[in-house]
């Protein structure tokens, strides 16, 4: 009992009394989205940072939720159990309104029980766990799982990978988070056996997804409700038969999306393999800024992305567009640089590309720049010019407002740097940037460019 108020006080210390007392509590169990620590089965489409950046978001999401049922309860809490982070971080991310306490040690069914003892020694009457997994989870989902507790003795949210993603109780019940094979597909029927085998009533909410692998991700735009905002996927072409394919069929794997291949007349099989692989095909003067204009110009998206034939989207690319494109503040968008090749130095020119899209908002064109169909042709569309049109279509959106950066990466091919060098293309690049600003005509540079 000494440990427990030693606890309880720790408890009040990072909440409020008041909060401590009330009668209700939904405990959520989150981490500290540190990259590399957190959603690791996204990892390999979305890479550490783009995992995070996710489990950060759904973390908020879920604790709006968990808020929402709170302010509407009266007499109830929200303490969050976390992993990683400290106390300092948790609170100045998550706000300073709920109970904080770190999960103890054990598996995860130690660590759930391990909240709902605490929670009844606390006084609390009815508790519900959830994690931060399922978007879909609503207010009125928890307000339904309480309320069940007047006729049942445990309620769970099923989760349809045969998990769950709630479970509240009226007592303290041990058995239920004990011998149970937690993170497999089992883990709802074992508890269900288990609930039998103690005589308990049960019942069940809505079934919803969660996200956990990179197939899941469209699951977030269906939350939200942006899966309706259609991507329209432009890429300039000019003899792009050899990297066009994979291309194309990251692109295509996406929810809602289009893909327009706009030809700038190729002599080899461009034009007829992005039309045996589904996409739209247009034929236009060369040049990548008309192309991508006429691209743009039949798109059907609300949402515009520029891609290079030789760079290849994420999985679930979709997902983090729209949700990039969803923060007020932002007025375009486009991917962290991934360069498909082992030559030595090439992290380096790849860390250079991130640094400079992230600090100074100066994406380059195989990032993937996107951003809403509207603001586009406010814009006049990508500035007719024979080179450098790309940054000049990014100097004038950062007039309008934030550029981001979706801390997950697009992988370009590395032929560039392979043939040329990585030094000369280096050098070669910067000198034109300096060129171009010091007033050289794009025409001089463009002849400038092909001689070397």
């Amino acid at each position: 009992m000494m440990v427990g108020l030693q606890n309880k006080t720790q408890l009040v210390s990072n909440g409020s009394e008041m909060s401590v007392r009330k009668r209700q509590r939904t405990v959520v169990f989150a981490r500290y989205p540190t990259p590399g620590r957190t959603k690791t089965r996204l990892i390999p489409a979305w890479g550490e940072r783009g995992a995070a950046w996710l489990q950060r978001r759904m973390t908020e999401r879920t604790l709006a939720t968990v808020r929402q049922w709170r302010d509407a309860e009266g007499d109830a809490a929200v303490e969050v159990r976390f992993v990683g982070g400290r106390l300092g971080q948790l609170r100045r991310w998550l706000g300073r309104d709920l109970l904080y306490r770190p999960q103890e040690e054990g598996d995860l069914g130690d660590r759930l029980w391990q909240a709902v003892e605490r929670a009844f020694a606390e006084g609390v009457e009815r508790v519900t766990l959830v994690g931060i997994d399922c978007p879909a989870l609503s207010a009125s989902l928890l307000q339904q799982g309480f309320a069940a507790l007047d006729e049942a003795d445990v309620v769970l949210g099923p989760a349809n990978d045969g998990g769950y993603y709630s479970i509240a109780l009226r007592r303290p019940i041990p058995e239920l988070f004990s011998g149970i094979s937690w993170g497999t597909e089992t883990v709802l029927q074992q508890t269900l056996e288990v609930a039998r085998s103690l005589g308990l009533s049960v019942a069940l909410l809505d079934s919803l997804d969660d996200i956990d692998r990179p197939e899941d991700l469209p699951e977030w735009d269906r939350a939200t409700g942006r899966q309706s905002q259609r991507v329209s996927v432009v890429i300039p072409a000019l003899n792009e038969a050899i990297a066009l394919p994979e291309t194309l069929k990251s692109v295509l794997a996406g929810t809602n999306v289009e893909a327009i291949v706009v030809d700038g007349g190729s002599r080899d099989e461009t034009v007829a393999i992005a039309r045996s692989l589904g996409a739209t095909v247009l034929v236009s003067e060369p040049g990548r800024a008309r192309q991508m204009n006429a691209g743009a110009q039949a798109a059907t998206g609300e949402i515009l992305l520029f891609l290079h034939a030789d760079t290849r989207l994420p999985q679930g690319f979709e997902v983090a567009v729209r949700q990039v494109l969803s923060e007020p503040s932002v007025v375009a968008g486009a991917f962290e640089l991934q360069i498909a090749a082992s030559l030595s130095g090439i992290r380096t020119v790849e860390r250079g590309a991130n640094w400079r899209s992230r600090w100074v908002q100066f994406p380059y064109g195989d990032q993937g720049i996107f951003l809403r169909r509207d603001r586009f042709w406010q814009l006049g569309g990508f500035p007719d010019l024979p080179i450098m049109e790309d940054f000049e279509f990014v100097r004038q959106l950062r007039r309008q407002g934030n550029i981001a950066i979706a801390p997950v990466p697009v992988v370009t091919s590395g032929r560039r740097w392979q043939h040329i060098g990585i030094l000369r293309v280096t050098v070669l690049n910067q000198a034109i940037v300096a060129a171009y600003l010091l007033g050289v005509s794009p025409e001089r540079l463009v002849r400038w460019y092909r001689q070397r």
